[in-house]
């Protein structure tokens, strides 16, 4: 697929997902439910890592890899300041659906821009966590270029 950005195309590699990686997907996200709601967050990390790790398996080994060492050094993050609360499990749940019906769908730009909103959205959860006013500026500017409109996650 290709978007342009700012007058410049870009290539943005997504996986294709048939019917076995959507009901990959699907699984993975009913053993996230199943352990945010037993709240055994050592027991949600692999589904949770799986789940996003199949969604840019297409991007190549070298980037799969930066992305999975930033989901590693991010964790303690999410669970400390809150983006795995049970209490928010199901907005985040909703996220996580609107991802994988983006994806079963077939709309790879979809797809993106709902991952790029739950990105932001947890963003905001560890922003909020660490306290003080923090206007998060940067990353709205980031989200604008990766998928416009998502930045506006950050405002709700």
């Amino acid at each position: 697929m290709r978007v342009a950005l700012e007058g410049v195309a870009i290539r943005i590699t997504v996986p294709t997902l048939g019917s076995a990686g959507i009901a990959e997907l699907e699984g993975l996200m009913a053993q996230m439910d199943h352990y945010m709601r037993s709240e055994d967050h050592t027991g949600f990390r692999g589904p949770h890592h799986a789940f996003h790790a199949r969604l840019v398996a297409g991007a190549g080994e070298r980037v799969t890899s930066m992305i999975a060492q930033l989901f590693d050094h991010a964790e303690r993050y999410r669970v400390n300041f809150g983006a795995t609360k049970p209490e928010i499990w199901d907005q985040r749940r909703a996220e996580h659906r609107a991802i994988v019906d983006a994806c079963t769908e077939g709309d790879a730009q979809l797809a993106v821009q709902r991952l790029v909103e739950h990105y932001g959205r947890t963003a905001t959860l560890v922003f909020d966590g660490l306290g003080g006013d923090y206007d998060p500026e940067r990353l709205r500017v980031a989200l604008a270029a990766i998928a416009p409109g998502s930045e506006l996650t950050l405002d709700r």
